[in-house]
């Protein structure tokens, strides 16, 4: 059975590139297009792993992160951060937040799957 992955992003555009990459390299790939909708769907689709966003509106991918972690039905889910933000100023309070990884966008095929299976080894 194919790993499910949800994709947490805002632009439409981006969203797609990344769905896309992912149901190409073979895993089953749900969405939410805010931070807010994260939880609800985090709890709906039991993901094995979370991609995040951090530029969104309203509720940061950060402080989603901290809600998802603070929730013991969804606590244990990985979370990476995926985003086009600098890492040199984002990257440890994504780490703080309860983020695993700090991925820079684009990020080739290859990285996405081996962070995936990283998080994701049974």
């Amino acid at each position: 059975m194919a790993k499910k992955i949800l994709v947490v992003e805002d632009e439409k555009d981006s969203r797609f590139v990344l769905v896309c990459q992912l149901r190409f390299i073979g895993y089953e790939v749900v969405e939410a297009e805010t931070a807010a909708q994260s939880l609800e769907r985090a709890l709906a689709e039991k993901p094995d792993l979370i991609m995040m966003d951090l530029a969104m509106p309203g509720v940061t991918g950060i402080d989603a992160a901290r809600m998802l972690k603070e929730n013991p039905a969804t606590a244990h889910i990985p979370v990476v951060a995926y985003t086009a933000w600098d890492h040199t100023r984002w990257r440890q309070p994504a780490l703080e937040a309860g983020m695993v990884e700090y991925l820079v966008k684009p990020a080739l095929p290859e990285v996405l799957k081996a962070t995936i299976e990283k998080y994701t080894a049974r």
